[in-house]
C-alpha cells in the first residue's frame, strides 16, 4: 500500500473568514491523522482571498500544534520569495518544537501574479534563476556547521530538515534528480508534464546523502461522495475557481452549482487543467486512484480537494483513505 497524503490549501468558502479556513484545517488535519494520512501539506499563495495559507510556515505550526503524529509541511514554500536564511530559521524552528514531523516542499513559482510577487520580493531580478543555488544554501543551512562557518541558522543547524522539490515541469525534477532530493509533481492543475518529468527524474536521480533512489510523489485532486451526482456537484467548486483565476476576477472558493456558466474553450481549459482528477462514488474513486497508480508507479499519492462545504470535504478525504486501503488490500 502506497502512502497518501493531503494537500490543504486552507480554502475560505464565500461568506466565511480565514479565521474559519484556520479551524476547518486543524478539524481537517486531525480527522486526516486518525485515517491514516502520512503528510498534511500546505501551500504558500498571495492576494488570493479563497486561499488563507499565504503565512505558510505560521499555519504549518498551528496543524502541528494541534495534531500528534502526522508529518507537517510545505507543499510548498516558494523560495524566490524568500531569502534561504529565514527559510532555515523558520523550519528549523518548526523542526525544534515539533521534532521528527516537518518536511520542506520548495518551489519556484511566485504563487501569486506579477504585481504581488514584486511587493514580495521587492525586486524580480534573478528571482527564479537563482533558485538552484538557493536551495543548496538552503541544504547548507540545516546541515551540521562547520568550523569558520560565518552564518548559521538558529535554530536549523544541525537539524537536517527533509528537503522536497516541486514542481510542474521538467525544471525541478531534473534539478531534484540532482541534488538527489524527492520530488512531488503538481499533476492536480498541471499534469502536461507528469509522466515525462516522472521518467527523467527517475533517470537522471543521482543518490545523496538522504535518499538512495528516486522517490515521487504526484497530486491528484480527489472528490468523492456517497454518490456520483454528489461528487460531481462539489467538483463544481474548483471548477468555478479556475474559471475565475483564468477571467482575472479570484474570489473566495465559490459555492458548488448544477451547471456552470462557461464558454466551450474555458470548458475545454478547466478539464485540461483538471485532467489529474478522479471524481465519483467509493467505486469511482478506487478505481480512478488505482489507475493513477498504475500508470505513474508513484511512490506516494498527495490528494488535495477544494470543496465548500466542510463535512463533505471531510466525507471526501475520508472515503479516499478506504479507497487507499482497498487498494493496498489487493496490490
Amino acid at each position: 500500500m502506497i502512502p497518501f497524503s493531503l494537500l490543504d490549501l486552507s480554502p475560505v468558502p464565500l461568506g466565511s473568514t480565514p479565521a474559519d479556513a484556520f479551524a476547518h484545517s486543524l478539524d481537517l488535519a486531525r480527522h486526516a491523522e486518525r485515517w491514516g494520512y502520512l503528510r498534511y501539506w500546505l501551500a504558500e499563495h498571495h492576494n488570493m482571498t479563497g486561499i488563507a495559507s499565504a503565512a505558510t510556515a505560521v499555519v504549518i505550526g498551528h496543524i502541528a500544534a494541534g495534531t500528534t503524529t502526522i508529518r507537517v509541511g510545505s507543499g510548498g514554500i516558494m523560495l524566490p520569495n524568500h531569502a534561504p536564511l529565514v527559510i532555515a530559521e523558520q523550519f528549523g524552528t518548526l523542526a525544534s518544537l515539533f521534532p521528527g514531523r516537518i518536511d520542506l516542499g520548495l518551489g519556484r513559482a511566485p504563487g501569486t501574479d506579477q504585481t504581488t510577487a514584486r511587493a514580495l520580493r521587492r525586486d524580480l531580478h534573478g528571482s527564479a534563476e537563482s533558485f538552484p543555488d538557493d536551495v543548496v544554501e538552503l541544504q547548507r543551512y540545516f546541515a551540521d556547521p562547520v568550523e569558520g562557518q560565518r552564518v548559521r541558522a538558529v535554530p536549523g543547524a544541525g537539524l537536517h530538515v527533509p528537503i522536497w522539490l516541486l514542481g510542474s515541469s521538467l525544471f525541478s525534477a531534473q534539478l531534484a534528480a540532482a541534488l538527489g532530493l524527492p520530488f512531488a509533481f503538481a499533476s492536480h492543475f498541471a499534469p502536461d508534464y507528469l509522466l515525462t518529468a516522472l521518467e527523467v527524474y527517475r533517470k537522471q536521480f543521482r543518490p545523496s546523502a538522504t535518499l538512495q533512489k528516486p522517490y515521487a510523489m504526484v497530486g491528484v485532486n480527489v472528490f468523492a461522495a456517497d454518490t456520483a451526482e454528489e461528487a460531481r456537484f462539489h467538483f463544481t467548486s474548483l471548477q468555478q475557481q479556475f474559471i475565475n483565476l483564468r477571467r482575472g476576477t479570484p474570489g473566495p472558493l465559490p459555492p458548488p452549482v448544477e451547471s456552470i456558466a462557461w464558454s466551450e474553450a474555458e470548458r475545454a481549459g478547466v478539464e485540461h487543467s483538471l485532467a489529474c482528477s478522479v471524481v465519483g462514488a467509493p467505486a469511482d474513486v478506487e478505481a480512478g486512484l488505482r489507475s493513477v497508480i498504475d500508470q505513474t508507479q508513484a511512490d506516494e499519492l498527495i490528494i488535495t480537494a477544494q470543496i465548500f462545504d466542510h463535512t463533505a470535504r471531510l466525507r471526501s478525504f475520508e472515503l479516499a483513505s478506504q479507497a487507499r486501503d482497498a487498494i493496498g488490500s489487493t496490490s
